[in-house]
């Protein structure tokens, strides 16, 4: 039997909510489908460090969450840049939920994405 799973929408609160406690900014740049779409998080740590990561559900409901961008030069020179590569993403799947998450330091960032699995 596959476990109900928590509502993207609640999911994204639950981000905003961790992100601002831990002293960060969260700001949603694209919304997605209330209940079943997929969340791509943006990871700034204070301006630098930029990466692109998102979550896959397992059938028992546990999140994993998995950097598929990165600012390197060979990530950028074939996936584009970070705005292009959200913008293609959100143009082959207009359900899909982009926040970013801005954060002092990358320990924070991880700490945030753990509470999230």
């Amino acid at each position: 039997m596959i476990e109900p799973r928590l509502a993207a929408h609640i999911r994204i609160e639950a981000l905003k909510r961790l992100t601002q406690a831990a002293g960060g900014f969260a700001t949603l740049l694209a919304k997605g489908d209330l209940v079943a779409g997929a969340i791509l998080i943006t990871r700034t740590v204070r301006g630098a460090d930029n990466g692109v990561i998102e979550g896959t559900s397992d059938l028992d409901g546990s999140v994993h969450w998995k950097e598929i961008w990165n600012e390197d030069a060979q990530t950028i020179a074939g996936k584009g840049t970070l705005s292009e590569y959200v913008a293609r993403r959100r143009s082959r799947d207009p359900d899909i939920w982009v926040i970013e998450l801005d954060v002092a330091s990358r320990a924070q960032f991880d700490a945030i994405i753990n509470q999230m699995r």
